[in-house]
């Protein structure tokens, strides 16, 4: 441990070092170490904002990181008054931190719980101790995405928006639609490539094996539905088209992995629907969170990724299903067209119609990519690596840094 100090005391020290902060709103684990240890090789020292679902070996270990654990716990199970008390208390922690910090660059990757404060009062705090502050728009407006938009969210992303100095988002649709409906100048949007996760673990696990497990049959066709359950994924479309399959082939099994979102209103209409439609015994259900550490058996038993979804710009599962080597069928929707190649990577389907999406699927069942999958995963692998390596999102993000630096818009 003295000897880690020692040689982060060192990195400090180098006049050439650029410091940054790290504010990850305590997740995003995969996006927020990929990003920071990215940036390490930049000569880039960091303060990384994080919590105990972040604290890791890996980010203690290295020189280059000093690991802050400002959040803490975020127990979701803990009483209202126990989580009153410690966002309370982290936003405490965040304005001693904005006051003392050695870092004038800070790099918020996500906001806070309270959204509206974070985009104003505390933009603007930080702005009045000078720190040039920089955003990464994972969504333009998730809230419009959500159905939930209002004068208020519009207002305050409008403010957020206007006063940082820096703004990454992983699209060219993203970066007009920030210019377009908020404003934003040209020069202060910097569109960067969706790193992808290699974080989450990978072992000697088998296709045959994560099937086993998963009680998937050697000759079935194994979709996989994954992640977050929410409206705008669109899970409505991809049932109705499973219906339609399995009165061709009994083959199509569906494996659905994840948690609802907020609330499971729309997962109990989505039960409703597998029900009414009879198809319950070809669907795999594990409706919970998917530990890191459990997610390969589900993308290694899937013969492919399907992505329904109705309103996005980008999508995490996929990037995730590429670090696996796993094709995907995504709707054409925001940006997702742009990151499938049509036949190698993955198919594109119109949205919102579980017409297409079946004829599709159908098509994919067909196709190379699936015949030869164990032979296409490697190839999807090495293309993602390629097109959307830490390395250059990091070259874009460190000379953002510097650029704000010297004085400049970024």
């Amino acid at each position: 441990m003295q000897g880690l100090r020692q040689r982060r005391n060192s990195v400090e020290e180098k006049t050439n070092v650029t410091r940054i902060a790290l504010l990850t709103g305590g997740g995003d684990k995969h996006y927020a170490f990929g990003l920071a240890t990215a940036l390490t090789s930049k000569n880039v020292f960091i303060d990384f904002i994080g919590s105990d679902e972040l604290a890791s070996p890996t980010l203690d270990s290295n020189p280059s990181i000093n690991f802050l654990n400002l959040r803490g716990d975020q127990n979701q199970k803990a009483s209202l008054i126990k989580k009153i008390g410690r966002i309370t208390l982290y936003y405490l922690r965040l304005l001693w931190f904005g006051a003392t910090a050695r870092a004038t660059i800070f790099h918020i990757l996500w906001n806070n719980k309270l959204e509206p404060f974070d985009r104003t009062i505390l933009l603007l705090y930080y702005k009045l101790f000078r720190r040039r502050v920089v955003f990464t728009a994972h969504n333009v407006n998730a809230a419009k995405r959500d159905r939930v938009d209002n004068l208020i969210n519009r207002s305050t992303l409008y403010i957020q928006y206007h006063l940082v100095d820096h703004i990454f988002v992983h699209t060219d649709k993203m970066k007009a639609e920030l210019e377009e409906e908020f404003g934003v100048p040209s020069a202060k949007i910097s569109v960067i490539p969706y790193g992808i996760n290699n974080m989450v673990p990978v072992s000697s696990l088998s296709a045959a094996e994560a099937r086993r497990q998963l009680g998937v049959k050697g000759g079935d066709f194994a979709m996989l539905f994954f992640g977050l359950i929410a409206p705008y994924k669109g899970l409505e479309f991809l049932l109705d088209a499973l219906s339609e399959l399995l009165k061709k082939c009994h083959r199509y099994r569906l494996i659905i992995a994840g948690e609802p979102k907020w609330n499971d209103a729309y997962w109990k209409k989505m039960k409703y629907v597998i029900t009414r439609t009879g198809i319950e015994a070809q669907i795999i259900q594990r409706i919970e969170y998917i530990p890191d550490e459990e997610i390969e058996v589900f993308f290694k038993a899937a013969d492919v990724l399907i992505l329904p979804y109705t309103h996005i710009f980008q999508s995490g599962v996929q990037f995730l299903a590429y670090n696996f080597g796993l094709p995907v069928i995504a709707t054409d929707v925001g940006s997702l067209k742009e990151t499938v190649v049509e036949g190698r990577t993955g198919f594109i389907c119109a949205p919102c119609d579980s017409v297409d999406l079946a004829k599709t699927i159908e098509r994919y069942f067909r196709s190379d990519s699936f015949c030869k999958l164990e032979q296409q995963r490697p190839l999807i692998k090495e293309h993602a690596d390629a097109e959307y390596s830490w390395e250059k999102v990091a070259t874009i993000t460190e000379r953002v840094y510097s650029n704000l630096i010297a004085g400049g818009q970024g």
